[in-house]
């Protein structure tokens, strides 16, 4: 017959306080944020809502791989400079 697994306890160790004295539990929480749920957690939960004129579009795009790997070598944010260029390109013709 198989054994039940069960998942172990908490060492002793990994615990700051001692879990059988109450002040002590409320003395290690009383600095801890309250919240009324998880909905109000998700809530706060990634970046706000654009307006639907300012979202941005997810698309396929093939580019030369020269070309992919200069904007990666200009570092973190090279797909907002690369928008730039191109919105800077499209008011440059028209």
């Amino acid at each position: 017959m198989n054994k039940k697994r069960t998942s172990a306890s908490t060492p002793k160790a990994d615990v700051p306080y001692d879990t059988k004295k109450k002040a002590s539990v409320l003395s290690f929480w009383e600095g801890a944020t309250p919240h009324r749920g998880v909905a109000e957690l998700r809530a706060k939960r990634g970046r706000p809502v654009k307006a639907e004129d300012e979202r941005k579009e997810q698309i396929a795009l093939r580019l030369d791989a020269d070309v992919l790997a200069w904007y990666r070598g200009l570092g973190a944010g090279w797909q907002t400079r690369m928008n730039a260029v191109l919105k800077a390109y499209r008011d440059a013709t028209v």
